[in-house]
């Protein structure tokens, strides 16, 4: 019959452990990596201006050659379009604008701020606003190694100057932004520290007690062998 050796059992037990903690740990977003941050204020425009909508990455981080995508998250698909494709305000891929992806109403349009890529600046400037232009911006950078990997920019289009005496307040009008939409960044942050630590500690009292098991089925193990010798030094020769 087949036996296990408890012993060697623990000790790979130990091994396998050690390696998914520090796959966790290593895979995990920690603070200090780049995230995507937007603006906390509505941007405010007549139309007719041009626009920047503030985006960029904390730490600095150099995205040239990484996707930037703008997008509008509350535009619905065209319904004629059967695959569902997504358009977008402003593509950039391959180091380079993709106008072949874009809104009609935004070709020739807008732009990124290029030479500030490598710094992490992903703002996106629009000229000639409209009061079409109004609503929700996402800025996304798909392939960043990051927990928070998308901004929201809200613009609000006014038609007169004088509106302008409430651009730090939120407009009555606008959508209220879905918690989904905006990530919590310190609140995300702070989840993800207590989520690691949690799981450094499980696995050190695993870690722990598989050692301490394994050292206890070592000792009664070996303490059969020590009784076997006794007694045979006690048998008369």
């Amino acid at each position: 019959m087949f036996k296990i050796d408890f012993y060697q059992f623990s000790n790979m037990f130990i091994f396998w452990i050690f390696i998914l903690c520090l796959t966790f740990i290593v895979w995990t977003p920690v603070e200090g990596q780049s995230e995507v941050i937007g603006s906390a204020q509505p941007i405010i425009a007549s139309p007719g201006d041009d626009v920047i909508l503030p985006c960029h990455l904390d730490p600095e981080f150099n995205v040239k050659g990484l996707t930037v995508e703008w997008s509008k998250p509350d535009l619905k698909p065209d319904p004629s379009d059967r695959l569902s494709r997504v358009a977008y305000v402003h593509l950039y891929r391959h180091r380079q604008e993709v106008p072949d992806m874009k809104i009609p109403a935004y070709l020739s349009r807008t732009e990124l701020f290029t030479d500030e890529l490598k710094r992490g600046n992903i703002s996106l400037k629009i000229m000639n606003v409209t009061l079409a232009d109004e609503g929700r911006y996402r800025c996304l950078v798909p392939k960043l190694k990051s927990g928070v990997k998308f901004a929201i920019v809200r613009l609000v289009i006014v038609e007169s100057k004088s509106d302008e005496t409430w651009t730090t307040e939120t407009p009555l009008h606008l959508q209220t932004p879905d918690p989904t939409d905006e990530p919590d960044v310190e609140g995300g942050r702070h989840s993800r520290s207590a989520l690691i630590s949690t799981v450094v500690v499980f696995c050190v009292l695993l870690i722990f007690g598989g050692l301490v098991g394994g050292y206890l089925f070592k000792q009664r193990r070996q303490k059969p062998n020590h009784l076997k010798n006794d007694n045979a030094l006690l048998k008369p020769v």
